[in-house]
């Protein structure tokens, strides 16, 4: 993939909401499922986006949030908007997050070049910053899709509304 044209698919989510991300069922791929929106000016419908990372060798999760905001975020009615709107911690249960600040590409990645020798093909590095994980994603090719609107998430404690 080009990257001119992978840097310009990651700004176009900037700052729009990650529903969940993880490897596929078959582990091979990672995905970020994002709930994209415009200024309703715009005229520019809402959409629901599978960005498919593929030949995914190397995915890295750390979380953004402090250990002072996760000391006083373990208890599980924070894991509900429901039931943890009204208390003090990270309510994670408003089940998205802000791609803030979002997506970049890695430039002259030592871990895409090592892939890329030892593959054959071309691979990329990406750093994913939104405000409850930092991913770094290395994969060799990015396929962006648009959901249909009954998809529903695959965790089902995650409804998407």
């Amino acid at each position: 993939m080009d990257p001119v044209k992978l840097q310009q698919a990651l700004d176009d989510v900037f700052d729009q909401a990650l529903l969940h991300h993880g490897f596929t069922n078959y582990m091979r791929d990672y995905q970020l499922i994002i709930h994209a929106t415009a200024d309703p000016r715009s005229g520019i419908a809402p959409a629901t986006l599978r960005y498919l990372f593929r030949h995914c060798v190397q995915a890295t999760c750390t979380t953004t949030v402090s250990a002072d905001t996760w000391r006083t975020s373990l208890d599980d009615r924070l894991i509900a908007n429901e039931t943890g709107v009204d208390l003090d911690g990270y309510v994670w249960g408003v089940n998205c997050q802000e791609l803030y600040p979002g997506p970049t590409l890695v430039t002259d990645s030592p871990a895409a070049r090592k892939w890329a020798a030892a593959l054959g093909i071309d691979f990329h590095e990406i750093r994913i910053q939104a405000n409850a994980h930092d991913l770094t994603l290395v994969f060799s090719d990015l396929q962006i899709e648009e959901l249909p609107p009954e998809w529903q998430s695959p965790d089902p404690t995650f409804p998407v509304q």
